[in-house]
């Protein structure tokens, strides 16, 4: 849908030259955007840029220092979450926000609005959920518990939650971070779909071909400035030059991967079973090399990793390290056979978010004078990697949770190097993060391969894969149903192998 098809395009929210500065950072600098009813406007920068910062202004969370807010045409004084809602804006965040273990009705609507003879009617909930999702085109079971669904499914629960109000603006903040691309691609049939109902959209996304394909109206921060508007209208903006101005420079779209390092066979998985009625798995990875493995959302890909590193029980299955059996009953054992594991969700399981990045840094392995910590030491170690791994910071004593998600990625990673590893597992370990960010995390895995550490990627990211690996093995339904080396990894065969086994 373009700009000139829009349903009664006045503004529906303005924002008009706001600022907001947290001490001496200044994190928006006289930023204005307008928002038409039924336009798609999509949010585009690096991690930083000032989008989550501009996004919490508008839901009520911040206040700005500088400038105005204006809704239907009215300028609003004091924005508060509550304010908002009752102004028709509904904000969904990329982390789930659902009640595991209540119904996708429940969910939809946790007010017990609906009643029967004066007492609260679940059936009578369901059925509204039935005729929301009829009007939306989503096909759930309003009885299902949220704890039940996919992550896709927990995502469009999460936008009739938002739908139920009836707004007349949505806001969505990466709400495709971890989708594949047949799921991906539903959630954009559907914004679509909202959009021409009459809602204002503001959609957020680190995936510029989404951006290309959705978007009425693209605006790009960078470095908490507005530096560049495009109208979309005939879904034909240059990638090459939306990455340059959310960076400031010319990016390549896709890394291009550099030659093959890999030696020996160093890992070696026989047998393995994650329960007694899984498939069962068997492949090895290479010195010096860089395993993908990739498949559908749900398809048992994670799975297989923290089974191998001891997150998970198995069922049976050999590991040999060097050749030899290797006994990992615990992620304690993998640590001390040189085997390092970010997790997908850095910021539950890869950080402590409270800690400074020098503590994150050392903590894994504190450097010692004696039996005391040796406190000089550890502030060169944590600069040290700050400097190696270009770490975006005013000092390593900055709070983790401040930095943007590549540097927090470049922190796990900077906590494993000091730590030591030989083979280091990553589970979307580029998930949220921006096309520069992202850049940055490739060039640096490679240079670890060339050192000769070995990596194991597990990714939804196909462009990523394709561009990263030397080897890939595709799962469907917790099985490896086909292996890809060098230059017949492609998007097209990765799908190809897909689809023959779904």
């Amino acid at each position: 849908m373009s700009v000139t098809n829009i349903v009664n395009c006045e503004v529906v929210v303005e924002a008009a030259h706001i600022t907001k500065v947290f001490g001496v950072n200044k994190v928006l600098d006289d930023v204005s955007i307008s928002l038409k009813r039924g336009e798609i406007h999509c949010l585009c920068g690096e991690n930083g840029a000032g989008k989550s910062t501009l996004i919490k202004i508008l839901s009520g969370a911040y206040q700005p220092d500088g400038g105005e807010i204006y809704i239907d045409g009215i300028m609003c004084d004091t924005l508060t979450p509550l304010l908002v809602k009752q102004k028709g804006i509904e904000v969904i965040h990329q982390e789930i926000i659902l009640v595991n273990e209540l119904s996708v009705a429940e969910n939809i609507f946790p007010d017990f609005k609906f009643r029967k003879y004066g007492f609260y009617s679940f059936e009578k909930t369901c059925e509204a959920a039935r005729e929301l999702m009829d009007q939306l085109g989503i096909n759930l079971n309003p009885k299902q518990l949220v704890e039940k669904l996919s992550a896709a499914d927990q995502q469009f629960v999460k936008i009739l939650k938002a739908m139920a109000p009836s707004p007349k603006v949505l806001i969505l903040d990466e709400p495709t971070a971890m989708f594949n691309m047949n799921d991906t691609q539903m959630v954009l049939n559907l914004v679509k779909n909202i959009s021409q109902k009459g809602i204002a959209i503001i959609y957020i996304s680190h995936h510029l071909l989404e951006v290309q394909s959705i978007a009425d109206t693209v605006s790009v921060l960078r470095d908490g400035k507005l530096v560049s508007r495009y109208d979309n209208s005939k879904k034909d903006i240059d990638l090459d030059k939306l990455t340059t101005d959310m960076v400031g420079r010319p990016v390549n779209m896709f890394y291009k991967r550099e030659s093959s390092h890999a030696g020996k066979e160093l890992l070696k998985i026989s047998g393995l079973k994650l329960t007694e009625n899984s498939p069962t798995l068997n492949f090895s990875l290479n010195k010096g090399e860089i395993l993908g493995i990739t498949g559908m959302v749900g398809s048992g890909r994670s799975e297989i990793i923290r089974a191998i590193y001891g997150l998970d029980k198995r069922n049976a299955g050999d590991i040999q390290l060097d050749g030899q059996s290797i006994r990992i009953n615990s992620p304690a054992d993998a640590i001390k056979l040189g085997m390092g594991f970010i997790s997908e969700d850095r910021q539950k399981s890869g950080l402590v978010l409270s800690m400074s990045i020098l503590m994150n840094t050392t903590f894994v392995r504190l450097p010692k004078r004696g039996s005391l910590i040796n406190l000089q030491k550890e502030v060169e170690i944590a600069r040290d990697y700050v400097d190696k791994l270009d770490i975006k910071t005013d000092g390593i004593d900055k709070i983790t949770g401040m930095l943007s998600g590549g540097n927090q990625q470049k922190v796990i990673i900077a906590k494993w190097l000091h730590k030591g590893f030989d083979i280091l597992f990553l589970d979307e370990p580029t998930k949220g993060i921006d096309v520069n960010a992202k850049f940055e995390i490739y060039k640096l895995l490679h240079k670890l391969v060339t050192e000769g550490k070995s990596l194991i990627i597990v990714s939804s990211d196909m462009p990523e894969v394709v561009s990263l690996c030397d080897r890939v093995l595709i799962v469907c339904d917790g099985d490896i149903k086909g292996e890809l080396w060098g230059q017949d990894i492609t998007e097209d065969n990765i799908i190809k192998i897909s689809l023959e086994v779904s």
